[in-house]
Parts: C-alpha cells; structure tokens; sequence
C-alpha cells in the first residue's frame, strides 16, 4: 500500500506541473482573470494534496497496517477528483452547477487529514 500512495502522490504531483504550466501558459489570454483564478485554486490544492499522498504512503511504511493512514489517503484522492477536478471543468467550461460538486471534495480533504492526525495520535 505505500508504494501505491507513493505512486498516486508522485503522478499527481507530476499532474500538478503540468497543469500549471498549461494556465499559466495556455489559458492565460483565453480565461478570464477569475476563472484563471478558479483553476489556479485548483492546481494550489491538487498540489498540496499530492504531497499528502506522499506523506501517506510514507507514513504507511513505518506504520504498514494503519488502515487509518490509507483511509486518510484515499480521501485525499477523492478530494483531488471532486474539488480540483470540478475547479478545472468550472473554469474551462463556465458551468456553474460544477461548483457545487467543490465542496464535497473540499469536507474529503479536511477529513482525510483530520483521520490522519487521528491516526498519528493513535497508532501504536
């Protein structure tokens, strides 16, 4: 399991640049300035969560058995998908309904690190 995480960080995070790059260079004149702004947020979050996914699968290695940890993990995955995801389709499409998928993403990413801490305090 760490390896996957570890994997799964590494290709988002891989993702992440790319993505960037590609707003920062190919959507500058064809996006307005908020919905630049939109996708920005997402690439912002879609990074730190694949650094998460990282810090997963390295917590995983010392603590292999924690199904907290890959728990935390994945949600940080389903939260990458519905809160970057969604941000990516609102700014390069215009559809407005795809912000109410956002939050949902946004409760997976602070339950993920709140099952996280969770599980550093108590594995033993």
């Amino acid at each position: 399991m760490p390896r996957t995480f570890l994997m799964l960080g590494a290709v988002n995070a891989f993702l992440c640049v790319a993505l960037g790059a590609f707003g920062a260079h190919g959507l500058k004149q064809r996006l307005t300035t908020d919905m630049l702004a939109v996708y920005q947020t997402g690439v912002q979050y879609h990074f730190y969560h694949a650094l998460g996914l990282v810090a997963v699968g390295l917590v995983l290695l010392y603590f292999p058995k924690s199904r907290l940890v890959a728990v935390s993990g994945w949600l940080m995955l389903a939260g990458i998908i519905l809160f970057s995801v969604s941000l990516y389709a609102l700014s390069l499409t215009g559809i407005r309904g795809l912000g109410a998928i956002t939050p949902l993403g946004g409760v997976a990413f602070l339950t993920a690190w709140a099952i996280l801490a969770y599980a550093a305090w108590s594995v033993k």
